[in-house]
Parts: structure tokens; sequence; C-alpha cells
């Protein structure tokens, strides 16, 4: 009886830990996710792209502002003003010969005013304001076209990012999974080397190097594992998916390319196509506009006016259809000595662009150098990497063919193991670091990969 109670309460603590594991199983999404859906997620996802799309709204609302200054200023204004009756003295002297001083004529009285009411309207066309309108609107576009091209340069960081991001994930997950199959044979050898040595074929020192080994095997898992985990987190923040999505990598993607183009040609291609570069020259344009706008301040303004009165005294005065046009003509003088620093600042400004503008030459330059010297690095380590599993599984299994035959030593036998895994490891980065590396050169050329 006690058995059958025994088996029953094994048989529900089994059911029970199947079914935690199965909601453990369910609560992970599985996604397949080739790199170019991821580059399309966090595209559609970025918020410094978001950010920059505000920037390129911001920066066309300016134009129209720009261009709203070519237009009429109209001001409307009316008020309604009661008033008291005011004591009034007034005194008139006459030249009559009577001698009459007039104070009872009773033909002559003041008209009683408690309110008055009046309106103007005024509009203003400026004909000619020393270039300082339509040099606005220049620099206006041309800072509207730059932060366009940041908004490129933006984008094609965050491909990039994406693509590191992607085989960051690549290299844990190999990681992983070389560690797991070291880790299993390991665990078998631990088995092999305890029979052994419960028959007296090894020595228990043996048995504690292989044991020692599985320990140091698990501990590297352990590790791997924690850095999967943070990596396909971080992914999934970048690319808006649920933080338990376990993605699974398409790497058939992995692969390489020889360069068709010289390292000169790199730095050229880069010139005429870096996003940051060409905005960096409408900004200088936009700061020559704004030396022309400084400058402005030298010349005369010339408007067309217009206008209409309209006024409203009960028992005293009305006036309607009191309209006026003409042309004004308005010159500040003290701009003749007040506008000298305004223009030299606009000139720094230019100056710093300049100077500027070259020294982003000087830095895509190397930043070009950079990469093309990376990816051949990168092309070379897969090369000896892929050679040295050779060379390391090769390795291993002479000294396995050796220990078998007591020609090498367990420690022998474990160091071959060891290093059969880090050469694994090795190609498995050479190959992702490659394909970031190909794709980083593209990235600092400005254009897209294959072009």
């Amino acid at each position: 009886m006690d058995n059958t109670i025994k088996r029953v309460n094994y048989f529900l603590l089994a059911c029970c830990l199947l079914a935690i594991g199965n909601n453990t199983v369910m609560g992970q999404e599985q996604r397949q996710l080739t790199l170019d859906s991821a580059i399309a997620l966090s595209l559609s996802e970025s918020k410094e792209l978001k950010i920059s799309d505000s920037k390129v709204r911001g920066a066309l609302a300016a134009v129209r502002e720009a261009k709203d200054n070519r237009l009429p200023d109209i001001d409307i204004s009316g008020q309604y003003l009661r008033v008291n009756k005011p004591n009034l003295n007034i005194k008139l002297e006459s030249d009559d010969s009577d001698g009459d001083s007039g104070e009872g004529d009773s033909g002559s009285s003041t008209p009683e005013v408690n309110q008055v009411m009046f309106g103007m309207a005024s509009a203003s066309l400026p004909i000619f304001a020393g270039g300082t309108i339509n040099n606005g609107i220049a620099s206006a576009k041309f800072l509207e076209k730059a932060t366009s091209l940041d908004a490129e340069r933006d984008r094609q960081q965050v491909i990039q990012n994406t693509v590191e991001a992607y085989y960051n994930l690549y290299k844990a997950q190999a990681a992983v999974k070389l560690v797991k199959e070291n880790l299993k044979s390991s665990q078998q050898r631990v088995k092999d080397f305890s029979n052994m040595e419960a028959n007296g074929l090894v020595a228990r020192n043996d048995l504690l190097k292989v044991q020692l080994q599985e320990s140091n095997l698990e501990l590297s898992l352990l590790t791997a594992e924690n850095s999967e985990k943070i990596a396909n987190y971080n992914f999934n923040l970048m690319l808006g998916l649920e933080e338990t999505t376990v993605l699974a990598l398409d790497t058939t993607g992995l692969k390489t390319a020889e360069l068709n183009r010289g390292l000169s040609d790199w730095e050229e291609l880069a010139l005429s196509n870096r996003a940051d570069y060409k905005a960096l020259s409408q900004r200088q344009e936009a700061a020559n506009a704004g030396v022309k706008i400084a400058k402005g301040a030298y010349y005369p303004s010339l408007a067309l006016s217009a206008g209409y009165v309209a006024a409203n005294i009960p028992h005293a005065l009305t006036v309607t259809n009191a309209v006026n046009a003409g042309v004004g003509l308005s010159y500040n003088l003290g701009a003749l000595y007040k506008a000298g620093a305004k223009i030299k600042q606009a000139q720094a400004k230019e100056e710093q662009l300049t100077w500027g503008h070259e020294q982003l030459s000087d830095d895509i330059k190397s930043e070009i150098h950079k990469a093309y010297q990376d990816y051949n690095q990168n092309l070379k380590k897969i090369q000896v990497y892929e050679k040295a599993v050779e060379q390391a599984n090769e390795n291993y299994r002479i000294t396995k063919n050796k220990y078998d035959n007591s020609l090498a030593t367990t420690t022998d036998l474990l160091d071959a193991d060891v290093a059969r895994l880090q050469s694994g490891i090795d190609y498995e980065y050479a190959k992702a670091d490659a394909v970031v590396a190909y794709n980083k050169l593209f990235e600092s050329a400005g254009v897209n990969v294959g072009e």
C-alpha cells in the first residue's frame, strides 16, 4: 500500500514538473529572423530615426516660415472708449470793434461727447529688404537639406548597429552550441574514466583532471548562456519584440566577398556619398547665406503700404472712406556701425564650417582606411582559423590514439580537447566579424552593401 502511494506521489510530482516546464517553454516564443527582416524592424522601431524625422519636419517648417516673410503684413485694430464730460475753458481773442466778448452768445456751445470709436487697417508688402528675405529662404533650404542628410546618415548607422547586434547574438549562440558539444564529450569522458578508475585502469588523479575539466566547461557554458540571454534581450529591445522572444537566426548570409575596389577608390566613394559630409557642405552654404543676411543691414528697406481709417465721435466727428496707399522707404543709419559685429560673427561661423569640412574629410579617410584594413584582416583570420580547426581536430585525434596506447598523458589529451574547442569558437567568431567588417566598410563609404 505504501509503495502504491509513493508511486502515485511520484507520478503527480512528475506531472507538475512537466506542466511547469511546458508553461516555461510556451512563455518563450521562438521567432525565425533573417538579417533583412531584422534591419526592417530596427528601422521602423528606432527612436533615433523618429527624432530625425521630427527634425526634418521642423526644418521644412523653417523653410515655410522663411518664405512667409515675402507675404504682406496686415494689422487691424479698433478701440471703443467711454469718456466723461471734460471741463473746457476756451478763450479766443476777437478783433471786433464793438468789444463784444461773446460770453452771452448762446449760438456757440461745446458738443457733449461721452464715447469715441475708431478703427484702422494697414498692410505692408516688402519689395526690397537688403536681400535678407531671399537669403533667409536660401539658408533655410540649405539647412533643411542638411537635416535630411543627417537623417539619412542616422539610418545608415542604425542599419550597421543592427548588423553588429545580429552577429553578436550569432557569436553568443555559436559559443553556447560548441561548449555544449564539448561538455557532452567531457561528461562521457568522466563516465569512462570513472569506470576505468573503479577497475584500477587509471589513477585517481587522472579522474580528478577530467572531472575538473567538466566543471570548467559547465562554468563556461553558464557564462556563454548568460551572454546569449543578454544579447537576445538587447536585440529584442532594438527590434521592438517581446523581451522573452527567443531569436533563431538565419546564418545563410554568413558569407564573405573579395573587395573589387582599392583603398583610394573607397576614399573617393566615401567623399562623394557620405551623407554627413554632404550635410556639412549644405551648412556651409547656409552660413554663406547668413553672411549675406548680416550684410543686408547696410541697405535700405522698401515696401508698398496701404491703410484705411474710420472714426466716430458722436455729436462731434465722423470719418469714413479714409484710404491711403503709397511706398515707404526706411534706412537704419545705426546699422552702419552696429552691423559690423554681426557680419564678423557670421563670417567666423562660415570659417568654422570650412575647417570642419576639411577635418571631416580627414576623419572619413581615416575611418575608411581602418574599415578596409579590418576587413582584410578578418578575411585572413578566417583562413588561419579554418586551418587551426583542422589542425586542432587532427591533433586531438592523434593525441587520443597516443593516450589509448599509453603514449600520452591525460593532461595532453585534455589540452588537445581545449585547443579544439577554442579553435572552433575562434573560427565562428572570425566569420561573424568578417561580415560585420564588410558591412562597416560600405557604411563608412555611405553606400549600401553590394553597390
